[in-house]
Parts: C-alpha cells; sequence; structure tokens
C-alpha cells in the first residue's frame, strides 16, 4: 500500500489507504487574514504561536505553515517571505512536535522553510507549470521530501477531471524522471465549489478513484473549497470528508479548531437573554453561558469536521476497536458530577 512518511524531529506521520486520515492544518496563513498578515509584517507572532498550539491540542496531524505576507513596506515577497519563513518554522517547532508542510509560491521561501525544517516535512506544492516543474522537482530530491502536485498547468484549472487528472498524470511521471517515486507524491485533484459547479463533488470522488487506482498516490484538497459562498458551510464540509475518504482520500488542508466565541457575541447573547427578562446570575462566568445557551466555547476546541473524520475513520477500521473514537469522546466532567454514572447517581448502578 502507498504510504507518505511526512516527519518531525521526534514524530512520524504516515498518509496512506490504510492509515487514519491525515489532517493538514492550514491556520499559519495570512491568506484573507488582514490582522494576521499586520501582525507579521510588525513582527508579532502572538497569532501563529497560538494558532500552532491550538491546532496540535484539536488533533491536526500535520502544520501548514504559510508566510505569503505583502508588506506594505516592502511589496516584494521574493526578499520578504525568505526570512519570514524560516521564522516561523522556527518557532512553530519550538513549540510544537508535528510534521511540518512547507507551503508558498515563492520558490526561495520553499527552500528557506526546507532549510529550516528538522525531519521530512511536506512540501507545497508543485503543478503542471513547466517552469514550476524545473525548480520544485529538483528542491523535493535534494531534500528528499514528498510534495503536494495541484493538478493544474499553463492552461489554468480545467472544469473537466479528465484533464486534472492528465495532469496529475504528467506531475507523477515528470517525478519518476528525477527518481522521485509516486509515494511521495500527494495529488491535490482540485475542489470545485459545489455552489458553482453542482457536480463538483462528483467529481473529486470519481479522481481521487482514478489516482489511487491508476496512479497509486495519496490524496489531498482544500477542504473548505467545497462550500465555498453557501450557508452553513460545516454542514456540508461535515459530509463531503467522509465521502472523500470513502473514494480514497487520504489527507485534507483545513481548519480542525472550532474558534472561540468572541466576546462581541457573548455580549450580544447576554442582552438578548436580559431583554427576555430572564435574570442569570451574576457571578456566571462567561465559558457557562456560552455552553447554556447553545453558542460554542470561549475555548479552541476540535471543530465538527473532526468529529466527522474520526467517526469515518472509525467506520473504515482506521480507527481499530475505536480507541480514538472513544478518547475523542471523552469530556471532563463538570464541578460537582465528578464519580457520577448513570442518571447522575453518585457511585453509578445501585447495588441490590
Amino acid at each position: 500500500m502507498t504510504r507518505t512518511i511526512v516527519e518531525s524531529k521526534t514524530k512520524t506521520a504516515v498518509i496512506g489507504f490504510d492509515e487514519p486520515f491525515c489532517v493538514i492544518g492550514e491556520r499559519i496563513n495570512p491568506t484573507g487574514r488582514k490582522k494576521l498578515a499586520a501582525e507579521l509584517e510588525a513582527g508579532d507572532f502572538s497569532t501563529v504561536e497560538m494558532d500552532a498550539v491550538a491546532q496540535a491540542n484539536c488533533g491536526a496531524t500535520v502544520l501548514d505553515i504559510n508566510a505569503g505576507v505583502v508588506y506594505n513596506s516592502n511589496p516584494n515577497p521574493n526578499e520578504t517571505e525568505p526570512p519570514l519563513m524560516t521564522k516561523i518554522v522556527e518557532l512553530v517547532q519550538g513549540l510544537v512536535d508535528l510534521p511540518l508542510c512547507i507551503d508558498s509560491s515563492v520558490p526561495a521561501a520553499l527552500e528557506a522553510g526546507l532549510k529550516a525544517c528538522e525531519g521530512r516535512p511536506l512540501l507545497n506544492s508543485v503543478t503542471g507549470e513547466e517552469d514550476r516543474l524545473e525548480f520544485v522537482l529538483p528542491l523535493v530530491k535534494k531534500y528528499n521530501v514528498p510534495v503536494v502536485a495541484i493538478s493544474n498547468d499553463d492552461t489554468g484549472i480545467s472544469e473537466d477531471p479528465d484533464v486534472r487528472f492528465a495532469v496529475a498524470k504528467k506531475i507523477v511521471e515528470r517525478a519518476a524522471d528525477f527518481g522521485i517515486p509516486a509515494h511521495d507524491i500527494v495529488v491535490d485533484p482540485l475542489v470545485m465549489p459545489i455552489g458553482a459547479m453542482g457536480t463538483a463533488g462528483l467529481q473529486v470522488f470519481t479522481l481521487v478513484r482514478r489516482l489511487r487506482e491508476e496512479l497509486g498516490v495519496n490524496t489531498t484538497c482544500g477542504a473548505s473549497n467545497i462550500s465555498f459562498g453557501l450557508p452553513n458551510r460545516h454542514g456540508i464540509n461535515n459530509a463531503f470528508l467522509p465521502m472523500a475518504m470513502g473514494a480514497g482520500m487520504t489527507s485534507a488542508i483545513m481548519n480542525p479548531v472550532a474558534l472561540p466565541v468572541p466576546p462581541s457575541k457573548i455580549a450580544e447573547k447576554r442582552a438578548e437573554v436580559a431583554a427576555t427578562g430572564l435574570e442569570i446570575p451574576e457571578d456566571m462566568d462567561d465559558e457557562t453561558f456560552c455552553q447554556l445557551f447553545g453558542l460554542g466555547s470561549t475555548m479552541p476546541k476540535p471543530g465538527k469536521e473532526m468529529e466527522a473524520i474520526r467517526a469515518a475513520n472509525f467506520l473504515t477500521n482506521n480507527d481499530p476497536h475505536g480507541g480514538a473514537w472513544i478518547e475523542f469522546n471523552k469530556q471532563a466532567p463538570k464541578a460537582g458530577h465528578e464519580g457520577r454514572g448513570r442518571a447522575g447517581r453518585v457511585g453509578g448502578r445501585r447495588r441490590r
């Protein structure tokens, strides 16, 4: 069976058909996050630190590191991104012991990340464009790392799944010319938004099966792309991920964290409750209030997508005996309820 090995200094993650689904945490990425981009330009890495720890605690297998900030002070990412990538990689490695995925469109930043990494990172990414192939594949060979292969080329992203398969096949064949084995290539067949293309889900499932059966490669995707622009995106993502896993997908770049409820939303809900005449005890903390009124949590917790993935791991026998599922669903007892069994009775079932 195909296995792609990714390593940190002391931990190994295996992406494979008979392995638990690999969750590649996407949060350390300033794209579309103006606040994070501004912090990074100012040399403030506090959000990076929080995101690294939160994703590790919520079950990420690998952490994606993207330093793609376009500085206002210097708009040339070829100059600014490589040293920033080095800084972020070194910082994250000092906080969590998870394998990393080095993610950049800037060639020099890719190599900077590879040099800074301890272990064997995943490189994200190579496409079918000739100049990208000619630069990235030698890097993959030089550093002996696996690579994400994205199914687009000089013609762009095709809506035809056969074309996307052909691009993936081309990359696998070109990689072989460099002595890079198929098990070190993780293909991203490109997920289209279901809201714009009604067959997007079916296309992905068909492509993943072909990539597994015909090319023998592992696969990944940007999971949230499927629900882009739609309401209740988590609902769509929760259905998509197990279905993609059933088709043979072995990893996804995604957010494993259910983000904390912001103070503004808590204040708004408190005001709403007060307006009904319902009195809330003055000493009720925000976490208890959120739990009571179904707002979520003030702390980062695993998202619903993680629940769906772990259930699918169990159902596909990639969680033998359900140990990970049971552990995932354990909750610390509330104060005053320690030792209580069924129906809240102290000590469990009464003996006769």
